[in-house]
């Protein structure tokens, strides 16, 4: 008969503190194959949690948690804190509609004190209760938990130098494992790398071998463990400790005989913030992750046995990997053309550029307001740089972008990936806001791709602009449509494309939801209206021509975007305006995402949420028409909620 698994017996970390030591390196077996099981169903990140296990377990341990503040960098690696927390039962929601989300989430459990699913927030946030803490004068520990590839960021760099001069009470766990989503680059990385290939120490470390080898083996044991604490003296915590902190490490993250007692040993130190500097190995513990050049940092269902995942991937190339074909074949056409990207070589479809042309391919690293100003400078000496960045992401540089690029007028282009709707990754990596931010600025070419041909055809017109900054959004998913190279055309700058015409009513779309608004105008059809449809490519600047000419002959106008208030639908209503063809009565109405954060659940479901699928657009149209009553829902069309 086989023994109670311990993890049933912990709902939450009081009862894991209840446990003996000896204990926890079952604990964490255990929780590392709950969350592989719960992965396995629903797909999320898993190399990351993997990695942290044994830290997760020791953190738990050490920390009477949530009144001492554990602050996870990111959130994607948070996983075993969920199954610690009080959420194991619920793990098989993971990224599912009204489920657990991918990330830390506030008002999910009090054991996530700070949501966080963008890098390098933890310090600077961590810093914020610590001061609130010290103000209030409570006594509670603050833990900041990050990564080698987000501590390079600068605003983790920002928290670290002010840290000393904030609290003498705060320990940053440095979770070093070599690799963020890619390969971290910069000196940072080689500055940690080098701290344990170094000739001096491994001189020192090769002596202390042939001493220990000489003792007896319990001596020899206990030798091992303390040449592993006195790294620091020889390896670079120089940098760490010059800016105020204690610095202890490197720490095997996954030998918990030594992580606890370092933990217990940091939470004791009241004099100055200390650094632990813990080696961890992403993907451990799970053969398939570990073989992985990426440590299966973010899966589909797999299964469990062999690892192999389910296919994600449907008949048409995804947005992304037109976006690096297209980008490719201009780059092979003129040698100006670079590529930038911050940390996401694969997620943007540049790692086959980076393959083809590696001398004209930058990585930074997680520095998004690096990558833009690096963009700035290269478009300033006359080269020609593609700057592919997540939408949400690219939040993180508006300042540069407004300053850097705008301000300037240099000819940086933008691909801005992710933009819209993201499904189960949530509200944190929704594209929603790029159109309206972008959209503001002064001399800004703006364009939103239907599909995967018109994409390419937008990779071209952004590089043959040469006067002004560019930009051009497309969503995750499948890029429909086949992209012919030898028929892909510069276009005309501020001008769309007439899809269908009609009489009663004009469908305006900008983007990605064109599909629907054609699919809308069928089902319109039925009521017996017929209709426009419009794909304005362009939401900056205008096709003022063709927009004022739907308005004049059409009795209503929608306008269709996959982003938030404030966007495509917000400018032709101030063309309109403007232009005094509001005055004749014209219905008009813009369908946006809803003025709030959606949660996650599958693509095809936010989208309905919105509104933005064809039934919605329909209903929309006849609601506008004065037909609400017969506003249809149409379960014929077979739309999968898994989509």
């Amino acid at each position: 008969m086989s023994a109670q698994p311990l993890l049933d017996a912990i709902t939450w970390p009081s009862d894991l503190r209840a446990m003996q030591a000896h204990q926890l390196g079952t604990v964490a077996e255990e929780v590392r194959a709950a969350m592989i099981e719960a992965v396995s169903f629903t797909g999320g990140h898993l190399g990351a949690g993997l990695g942290v296990v044994e830290l997760t377990v020791a953190l738990h341990y050490v920390f009477e948690t949530p009144k001492d503040i554990l602050i996870w960098d990111v959130g994607h690696q948070a996983y075993p804190h969920k199954i610690l927390t009080g959420r194991r039962s619920r793990m098989r929601t993971l990224r599912q509609a009204n489920g657990l989300s991918g990330f830390t989430k506030r008002d999910e459990s009090p054991y996530d004190p700070f949501g966080a699913a963008h890098a390098a927030t933890s310090i600077s946030a961590a810093l914020g209760f610590c001061a609130a803490r010290d103000r209030k004068g409570e006594d509670n520990h603050v833990i900041a938990v990050i990564g080698d590839g987000s501590i390079t960021a600068g605003m983790a760099l920002e928290a670290i130098n002010n840290a000393a001069s904030t609290t003498k009470r705060l320990i940053v766990v440095l979770n070093d494992n070599e690799m963020s989503i890619a390969p971290p680059v910069g000196a940072m990385r080689h500055y940690l790398a080098r701290s344990l290939s170094g000739h001096a120490y491994r001189q020192l470390r090769e002596r202390a071998k042939r001493v220990t080898q000489s003792l007896p083996p319990v001596v020899g044991k206990v030798a091992k463990k303390g040449e592993a604490l006195a790294r620091s003296a020889m390896q670079g915590g120089a940098l760490f400790e010059e800016l105020g902190f204690h610095y202890i490490g490197v720490v095997d993250g996954h030998d918990l005989e030594t992580l606890v007692p370092i933990l217990r040993n940091a939470k004791a130190i009241d004099t100055k913030p200390v650094l632990v500097h813990v080696r961890t190995q992403k993907g451990k513990g799970y053969a398939p992750a570990e073989a992985s050049a990426d440590k299966y940092h973010g899966v589909t269902p797999f299964n469990v046995i062999t690892g192999e995942q389910r296919n994600s991937s449907g008949p048409a190339p995804s947005f992304s990997k037109v976006f690096g074909d297209s980008l490719a074949r201009e780059a092979a056409k003129d040698p100006a053309i670079m590529a930038i990207t911050a940390a996401m070589p694969a997620g943007t479809g540049l790692d086959r550029f980076a393959r083809a042309y590696p001398e004209r391919f930058v990585d930074v690293g997680i520095a998004e307001q690096h990558a833009v100003t690096f963009a700035a400078g290269l478009a300033a000496d006359g080269m020609k740089p593609f700057a592919a960045i997540y939408s949400t992401f690219l939040q993180r540089g508006y300042d540069q972008v407004v300053h850097d690029v705008a301000l300037q007028r240099l000819p940086v282009r933008f691909a801005i990936d992710r933009a819209g709707l993201v499904g189960a990754d949530g509200p944190t990596h929704a594209g929603s806001f790029d159109i309206g931010f972008l959209g503001a600025l002064p001399d800004f070419v703006v364009m939103g791709a239907a599909d995967g041909p018109e994409l390419a055809r937008m990779i071209a017109t952004c590089a043959s602009i040469d006067d002004r900054p560019s930009a051009v959004r497309y969503p995750r998913g499948e890029a429909p449509g086949l992209v012919d190279p030898m028929a892909i055309e510069a276009l005309p700058i501020g001008r769309g494309r007439l899809m269908r015409e009609g009489r009663s009513i004009a469908l305006v779309s900008f983007g990605a939801r064109l599909a629907e608004a054609l699919a809308a105008a069928d089902i319109l059809a039925t009521h017996g209206f017929s209709a426009t449809v419009f794909d304005a490519r362009f939401a900056k600047p205008l096709d003022e021509e063709m927009i004022a000419r739907l308005a004049r002959e059409h009795e209503a106008l929608i306008t269709i975007e996959e982003g938030a208030v404030g966007g495509f639908g917000s400018f032709v209503l101030h063309f309109l305006a403007s232009a005094g063809l509001l005055d004749r009565g014209l219905k008009i109405r813009s369908l946006t995402l809803p003025d709030r954060f959606q949660d996650q659940a599958s693509p095809a479901a936010m989208l309905a949420e919105a509104g933005l699928d064809a039934d919605g657009i329909a209903r929309a149209a006849l609601a506008v028409l004065g037909k609400g009553a017969k506003a249809p829902r149409l379960a014929s069309r077979g739309r999968s909620e898994q989509a």
